[in-house]
Order: structure tokens, then C-alpha cells, then sequence
């Protein structure tokens, strides 16, 4: 393009992007005021991870539908950019062309086949949104994503049109633009030559430079704006251990870190709330949302963002000084979350549902605002050290059922330390796994101790329902007793223990070899130090604790010690990463549950009885043993389906000598 389209197309061009730039400027400046993330570090493994959730779709196709049209339109789109940049570069610099690197031939093929490629994944798009129309989506902007559609397509189309008009005026076809020759065809056959033709191409020119500018502009205020902050948020990523939480930061010398405005929040965290897609894949997984419970983690993204924009006067709103607790996000929908992660693990630009959470957590603790189940809980946790009310010194009752006396890690060496946790302590269901577990350690010949009434609890949901000061009282307790203690590895039957003293601890500068009981009989079975006969075995299905499979990737040893009894295990579709949330994690389990749909629990349930013909639901988990056991009589199973714990698969299988057999009966 030449004469007179150059100083127009510049001034267009200048101030598409001047207005593009000015409201990208007005959406990232609260960011500047914000709290300071340290996302600097580990630069290769930061880009490594952009490359594979952007460039290899990683994380994208885990749904696969959705994943293989968004890699053809980015696919598409990355291609298309050589013709934009013909395009701008022909209009704004007269005899620029890509003629030289082959924009005439290989790259013109390649510019056709992908634009095929964009309309067969725009197809799947409107069809997916306007046909399908999957629940994850309720709630999401569909006027803000027909105007993608509809751009996208322009933009397309002109650029295919212009080449057919190019075309037409000469009359001539290229094999190289197959569908552009096909367009030429159409222009032909309506007359559209010569004269005509010219004034055609400057016409689709026009509009494809409209389409693109047009796209430049409103893209800011959409929520495709993660073209643009997607790559960032993904390299800002945490590379923290999964279940380690952001500590709090300090205002003042020793103010607590108390959510109350955007400015409280992280830099990252407000990017995370820009670069939301509102796909929903958070809210599909979420158990709370299947619950009905008040929170969807998309919608609290969403609305985090809004009140963001309302705050900065961008978006119209009665109230802009409207609180983020109790007005933009609401105080139940806070306590709805079990912390399970999987919004985490499912979101393709790794937004961080969960510490936002538990920062807006932590405020309500600092304020009061708690409802009085959990307040009280609290205080148990707080005079006692543990959630029941019990005092320190019952904590140890139930090894009175062991056949012998474990030892006290406090005042002997041993190899392994035992830490218990609270409901294999005291609740009265998962007390006797605990037996079968003491007494299964003692039949392997294990050097295994506890702490007694030394032990509190490791503060891990405590941590998570926002109470930071009390995490850290548990936690130096706990490290104070263990610091005492001479031990090689510590043992615990409890994921959620598990991952306070493997993830939350070090923070603390105290690091140990942390293995899960599923971990430890499996070395023992394989050491041939516990001998088990597999046995004639019944179909089971296994659920994927929260702690030990999500955040902590225990996922195999409970698989293999399953097999290794016997047992033919039948996979629920959730499973793995993808496990579905029991509903007792992030402190739900001490807060009162007034469900307005079907618990995860009972949901979970429901999952394992559609496998058909599996006799065992096993776990690995004592509140899991408390959760399913309640679930599967409030779903009137009890004669489809059994809670099993691992303790109880290994027990029934295990050979005992024939002098220990000898001496238990005498």
C-alpha cells in the first residue's frame, strides 16, 4: 500500500496503540502499589515451564476438546502474525514485503493452512459455548467471548479476501494460497475485476487493518487480555513445595499481614486476577462448588478483579469503597474452601485460588468475623493442642491396646518416629487402625517411638483456616519436642500431618525425612521384613488423599501395597492429580456443615459405586476413614460398600511366626 494510505494507516496505527496501551496501563497500575512476590529465582525451570503449558499446551489439553481448539487457534495465530506484519509493514513502509524470506510462497501455504486451522477451532469454540454448553462456563462473560469470535474471524477472512482481490485484478490464481485463489474464484463470478477488484483489496486492506486495530483496543478489557499475561503469570509461578503456604509479610515492624485492601494483597496476586480466562476448569473440579456451597474459584477470581477495576473507578459501582471481605468476596464463601488444590492444578496460567483464600482468611481471624464451631475448636487447639478438647496426657490412651509398650522418642533413640496425629489419637474409629498399625511396625521388627503427650497437632488446617499465630505456636512446639528427640525418619498415618512437618516445617529451619505409613510397610513388605500372603482379593477402588496425592505425590506405594494383598483395583474417574476432595481439609471438618447439595463425600461415594462390582472403598487417611464411613451411611451403602484403611488390607494378609502366634495365644 502506498500514497496517501501511509500517513493515515501511521495515525491510525499510533493511536490504536496509544489508547491499547493507555487502558493496559490504567488494568496493571494497582500492581505497582502492591506487596512485593520474590518470583526471581530458578530462571531456567520458570521458562521451562512456560514453554511447556504455553508453547506444548501441557496443561490446556488435560480437557481435551477444549484443549486441541485452543491449539489451533494459537497455533493459527502464530502464523498469522507474518501476515499482520505485511500487512502493517506494506502500508506503513511502501515496498516492504516478506517476498524475500518466501512470504509469496512457503509462507503464504503456511499463512492458508493455518487460517483453516483458526476457523475449524473458532468452529469448535461456538459450538462448545453456544451448543454444548458445559456448567463450567456459567457465570463466565459469553458477550465478551462472541466479540473475540467475531474479531478473530475478521481478521481472518479480510486477510484471505484482500489476497483474492489481489488476485482478481490480474485474474490470476496462486498455488500457493489455495483458499485465497478460492476466494478469487468467488470475485470473479460476481464480477468483481479490474477496477472493482483494486478498489476491493483496499477495502478488505481497510477492514483486515480495522479488524486487527480494533482487536488491539478492546483486548485490555477483555478477558483475553491473557494473550498478553499469561506467559508472566506462568514464569511468576511459585516453585515453593505444593504445600507450603506463602508466610504472611510484615506492614510494620511486627503488624501481621491482614488483607483489608487491594494494596495488601501481592503484585501476583492482582496479575493472577488479570490473567483469569474464565474457562471454568477450576470450577469443575472444585468440591465445594459441587457441594453448593457458595464458592466458585473462578467467581472469586472474577470478582477479586472486578472489585479491583470498581476500586480504580473502572468499572460503574454503587459502592466504591466496598470491603473485599463481606462485600466483594462474602465470608461464607471463604469458609467453603476444603484447600484440596485442585483449582490449582487444573488452571492453565497457574492462578493461586488458595493463599488468596487464606489471606482473606487470615483477616477474618484478626477480625473476628468466625463462626462459633470453629472458634471453639480453636481453643481447644489452643489450650490442649488438639481439636477434640482432650488433654495432652490422653493422647497416648490407645497404645494401652498394643501388645507391648511402644517406645517414648523422647527419652530413647529410635529409627523411626511416630507422628500420630489427632484423630488417629482420638477418634475412637481411626484409634484401632492406629493399633493395627503399632502392632504391624512391631511384627516387622520397626525401632518406632512417639512423642506421647508431647505431641500437638501439626497445625496444618490451622494454618489454612487463617489462625497464623496458632500454626506457629503448634509448630514450635512440635519442633521444640522433636528437636529433643534422636530419630532417622518420622512416620505418620496422616497426610495432613504429613505435610505440615515435610512442607510448612522447614520454613521453620526444621527439615526431616517425612514418609507416609503407606510408604514405609511398602519398603518393609519389599525388604521382606513384613511377610504377606496375597489373598484370593476383591475388587477395590482407592481414594487419593489431598495431602498425600496432590501436594505431596504420594500416589503409588498405596497403589502397589493394594496390589501386593491381592486386590484387583479399579480406578475411580478421578483419581491421581485429579482425585476428588473427601470435603474435610482447610479446617472444614471442625466448621458446621449445613449442605445444600450432596457432600463431596457422599459424592465421592456415589463415584465409586458407579464402577460396579468394587466391594472396598480404601483409604489411606484417618479422616478419610471418618468422612466415607459417615458418607456411606448417609447414602444407605452399607451393603455395597466398605471403608477400608490400608492397616486393614495389610493385616488381614500378613504371616505372623509361628512363635509370636504361639506367644499371643498363650
Amino acid at each position: 500500500m502506498g500514497g496517501t494510505t501511509t500517513p493515515v494507516l501511521w495515525v491510525v496505527t499510533l493511536l490504536a496503540f496509544a489508547i491499547s496501551g493507555w487502558r493496559f496501563w490504567l488494568l496493571f497500575r494497582p500492581l505497582l502499589s502492591a506487596r512485593p512476590a520474590h518470583r526471581t529465582d530458578r530462571l531456567g525451570e520458570r521458562l521451562r515451564g512456560v514453554i511447556g503449558d504455553i508453547g506444548l499446551h501441557r496443561r490446556l489439553l488435560r480437557f481435551t476438546y477444549s484443549g486441541v481448539l485452543h491449539a489451533l487457534i494459537f497455533s493459527g495465530f502464530l502464523v498469522l502474525f507474518t501476515a499482520i506484519i505485511e500487512a502493517f509493514g506494506s502500508g506503513l513502509f511502501p515496498g516492504f514485503s516478506l517476498h524475500v524470506i518466501g512470504g509469496d510462497t512457503w509462507i503464504a501455504l503456511l499463512q492458508n493452512i493455518f487460517s483453516i486451522l483458526i476457523i475449524v477451532g473458532l468452529v469448535m469454540a461456538a459450538y462448545q459455548r453456544f451448543v454444548v454448553k458445559p456448567l463450567r462456563f456459567q457465570g463466565s462473560n459469553q458477550y465478551d467471548a462472541t466479540v473475540i469470535y467475531v474479531l478473530v474471524l475478521a481478521i481472518v477472512l479480510t486477510m484471505l479476501l484482500e489476497a483474492a482481490a489481489r488476485m482478481a485484478i490480474l485474474a490470476e490464481p496462486s498455488p500457493w494460497r489455495p483458499l485465497s485463489s478460492l476466494g478469487m474464484y468467488l470475485l470473479v463470478g460476481l464480477n468483481i475485476t479490474g477496477d472493482r477488484a483494486i478498489v476491493a483489496e483496499h477495502v478488505f486492506y481497510w477492514a483486515h487493518i480495522a479488524a486487527i486495530l480494533g482487536f488491539l483496543i478492546y483486548i485490555p478489557g477483555s478477558k483475553h487480555r491473557h494473550m498478553f499475561t499469561a506467559a508472566p503469570n506462568i514464569f511468576f509461578r511459585p516453585l515453593t513445595p505444593k504445600g507450603q503456604l506463602p508466610p504472611p509479610q510484615q506492614t510494620e515492624e511486627s503488624a501481621p499481614e491482614i488483607v483489608t485492601e487491594y494494596r495488601d494483597f501481592t503484585w501476583k496476586d492482582l496479575l493472577d486476577t488479570l490473567s483469569c480466562t474464565e474457562c471454568g476448569r477450576c470450577q469443575s473440579v472444585c468440591p465445594a462448588y459441587a457441594g453448593g456451597k457458595p464458592l466458585s474459584p473462578k467467581k472469586l477470581i472474577m470478582n477479586l478483579r472486578d472489585g479491583m477495576l470498581t476500586d480504580q473507578g473502572l468499572l460503574d459501582s454503587p459502592d466504591h469503597a466496598m470491603p473485599i471481605v463481606g462485600g466483594v468476596i462474602a465470608p461464607e464463601t471463604l469458609w467453603s474452601c476444603t484447600t484440596c488444590r485442585a483449582c490449582m492444578e487444573v488452571c492453565p496460567v497457574h492462578i493461586e485460588h488458595v493463599p488468596k483464600i487464606v489471606k482473606l482468611r487470615r483477616s477474618m481471624i484478626e477480625q473476628g468475623t468466625i463462626e462459633p464451631l470453629l472458634q471453639s475448636t480453636l481453643t481447644n487447639f489452643q489450650s490442649q493442642g488438639n481439636s477434640f478438647g482432650k488433654p495432652p496426657k490422653q493422647r497416648a490412651r490407645w497404645t494401652k491396646d498394643l501388645s507391648y509398650k511402644i517406645k517414648d522418642a523422647r527419652k530413647e533413640p529410635v529409627d523411626i518416629l511416630w507422628f500420630v496425629g489427632d484423630f488417629a489419637s482420638f477418634d475412637e474409629r481411626a484409634q484401632k487402625l492406629t493399633v493395627q498399625v503399632g502392632e504391624l511396625l512391631a511384627l516387622a521388627g520397626v525401632d518406632v517411638g512417639i512423642l506421647y503427650d508431647g505431641e500437638r497437632n501439626s497445625g496444618n488446617d490451622i494454618r489454612r483456616v487463617g489462625d497464623e499465630g496458632l500454626f506457629e505456636l503448634l509448630a514450635t512446639h512440635n519442633i521444640e519436642q522433636l528437636r529433643d528427640c534422636q530419630f532417622n525418619r518420622i512416620m505418620t498415618t496422616d497426610p495432613h500431618s504429613l505435610n505440615a512437618l515435610k512442607s510448612e516445617y522447614p520454613a521453620f529451619g526444621a527439615k526431616y525425612e517425612v514418609v507416609h505409613y503407606s510408604q514405609l510397610f511398602l519398603e518393609l513388605i519389599k525388604e521382606g521384613k513384613l511377610k504377606v500372603e496375597p489373598s484370593a482379593g476383591a475388587t477395590v477402588t482407592y481414594h487419593d488423599p489431598c495431602y498425600l496425592g496432590r501436594y505431596n505425590g504420594g500416589f503409588d506405594a498405596p497403589r502397589e501395597l493394594i496390589e501386593t494383598m491381592g486386590h484387583t483395583l479399579k480406578e475411580m474417574p478421578r483419581n491421581r492429580e485429579n482425585s476428588f476432595c473427601c470435603g474435610a481439609g482447610g479446617g472444614r471438618i471442625f466448621m458446621e456443615d449445613n449442605p445444600t447439595g450432596e457432600r463431596p463425600s457422599e459424592n465421592r461415594i456415589h463415584e465409586a459405586l458407579g464402577l460396579g462390582g468394587v466391594s472396598y472403598f480404601v483409604v489411606s487417611c484417618p479422616k478419610d476413614v471418618v468422612m466415607y464411613t459417615a458418607a456411606i451411611q448417609a447414602v444407605g451403602a452399607e451393603d455395597k460398600i466398605a471403608v477400608r484403611d490400608l492397616a486393614e488390607l495389610i493385616s488381614e494378609s500378613v504371616v505372623v511366626p509361628t512363635e509370636v502366634a504361639t506367644h499371643d495365644n498363650a
